[in-house]
């Protein structure tokens, strides 16, 4: 499996990773869920050089994950905001900031809290069964081939 071809593997993860599986590419995503919306501020945010920036916001514009929005027209400038398919990556961006905070916060915890505002509780990210709503943990999971699996040539 080659790093350049991962878009066009058998495997959903390997496709998502073709899109969002370089660390800036997740660093401006969680920016995006803090509600970063301009090229500038995600380059103030991110200390990323300003190519690597432009470069990553094309391909999550392009992949339909963050769409341009006009905020001035002359001269032209733009926010990016995270379109449906971008905010269904959600879960797995919470689930990767509660696991960091778990591995490597250190002593005086975690450096964000995420409130829910239905019940203004602060939450820890868990995995749930769409159709009993019990917890999934790792060694309750048993996958098996699905719809869209292809033998490998």
């Amino acid at each position: 499996m080659r790093w350049d071809e991962l878009d066009r593997e058998n495997c959903s993860l390997a496709r998502t990773l073709a899109v969002i599986g370089d660390r800036w590419t997740l660093l401006i995503l969680r920016d995006a869920f803090l509600r970063v919306r301009r090229f500038e501020d995600f380059q103030q945010s991110l200390g990323i050089a300003r190519r690597v920036l432009a470069a990553r916001l094309k391909l999550l514009v392009e992949e339909g994950v963050l769409r341009k929005v006009a905020y001035e027209h002359r001269p032209p400038r733009y926010e990016y905001r995270l379109t449906e398919k971008g905010l269904g990556l959600y879960p797995a961006i919470i689930a990767l900031v509660h696991w960091g905070d778990a591995q490597y916060a250190g002593r005086r915890g975690p450096p964000m809290l995420h409130r829910h505002l239905a019940c203004g509780h602060d939450f820890r990210a868990v995995t749930t069964c769409s159709e009993c709503g019990g917890e999934v943990r790792p060694r309750e999971v048993a996958p098996h081939p699905g719809p869209g699996v292809r033998k490998r040539a």
